[in-house]
């Protein structure tokens, strides 16, 4: 069997206990693999005991995000601006007196 190399992003298999998990960080100078079962528990792994674990490649599961408590609101960008429904508001034409925080020179 051909041994997995650790990706960061990447979803595997331990078949031995049968638990899915994502290579978080992979450090090559170190030889220290970091990976996050689905249940959301962090282990850090050398490249020997990768190499014993045999882990399989596998697909990220549809509920990957379950564990982390997130939602399709958590893929929002914060620092976006927020636009509203009416584009032809005449609110949206207002603008400030002065901008706190910005100062004219």
């Amino acid at each position: 069997m051909k041994l997995q190399q650790p990706v960061i992003g990447r979803w595997y298999k331990d078949v031995q206990i049968d638990a899915l998990f994502e290579v978080v960080d992979w450090d090559p100078d170190s030889l220290s693999i970091e990976i996050q079962y689905l249940d959301g528990e962090v282990a850090e792994f050398d490249l020997d005991a990768w190499r014993e674990m045999m882990p399989k490649r596998a697909e990220a599961p549809e509920d990957w995000r379950a564990a982390f408590e997130l939602d399709d609101e958590d893929l929002i960008d914060p620092d976006l601006p927020m636009h509203p429904e009416d584009w032809n508001s005449p609110l949206n034409s207002i603008e400030p007196d002065a901008m706190y925080g910005v100062e004219d020179y």
